[in-house]
């Protein structure tokens, strides 16, 4: 089973058919990922705390409207797809004997746009069970490198893993950005460095990379 990263951009793809990441994940079993898997673990940069947690969910997962400002249509959106506590308590397992001591189990939360806007795209059928983990902003990348490795056994176990959220997330900078469309000079050079050092197997980010414009990384 592989493991992916999507860039699950604005709220919006949940509705506007003009854009091109929305077609592109409507075509995720047809053209992109044909094995259905048995669960799926979604890491989303929307949901941050302090220790690792994992939601254990029993029945269908709740969806969470975590964006506001944007068009009703949006807010009636649901994803009923099944809570996988089995899977929540196989990562929590493999966390702590990975040395991650303090993982929570939350039994009330549900997905937040970060889960549920690209998997009502890629499996609109909703019935796959999902869970997800939350990632710790206050530790560095080798403290998720490490994260993913301790992660690594569900791919034998027909887990399928989605990194969802942003390279770079600076709404601010955004508003403010060229109206050609054109990325921002640091946010450019940073995807610039992330490609190259996937690419390369550079070693994993010992620390902040760098700050700018009110954005760390």
């Amino acid at each position: 089973m592989d493991t992916f990263f999507i860039s699950h951009g604005s709220p919006t793809l949940s509705i506007d058919d003009s854009l091109p990441a929305r077609h592109f994940l409507k075509s995720w079993q047809q053209k992109i990922f044909t094995e259905k898997p048995k669960s799926i673990l979604v890491i989303s940069g929307h949901w941050e705390t302090n220790e690792p947690s994992v939601n254990v969910i029993s029945g269908l997962n709740d969806v969470i409207y975590d964006f506001y400002g944007f068009p009703k249509p949006m807010y009636e959106l649901k994803y009923p797809a099944p809570g996988a506590p089995e899977l929540a308590m196989r990562v929590k397992e493999l966390l702590v004997d990975a040395g991650f001591k303090n993982v929570k189990e939350d039994k009330a939360r549900g997905l937040d746009h970060g889960a549920w806007v690209p998997l009502m795209l890629m499996y609109p059928e909703a019935n796959i069970p999902v869970c997800q983990l939350s990632v710790q902003t206050n530790e560095n990348g080798t403290y998720h490198y490490n994260m993913g490795k301790a992660l690594a056994p569900l791919r034998e176990e027909g887990v399928l893993i989605i990194g969802s959220g942003s390279a770079t997330h600076n709404l601010r900078a955004l508003r403010l950005a060229a109206d050609d469309g054109s990325a921002i000079p640091w946010a450019q050079d940073f995807d610039t460095w992330l490609k190259e050092s996937l690419v390369n197997g550079t070693e994993p980010v010992r620390g902040l990379v760098t700050e700018s414009n009110g954005l760390t990384v």
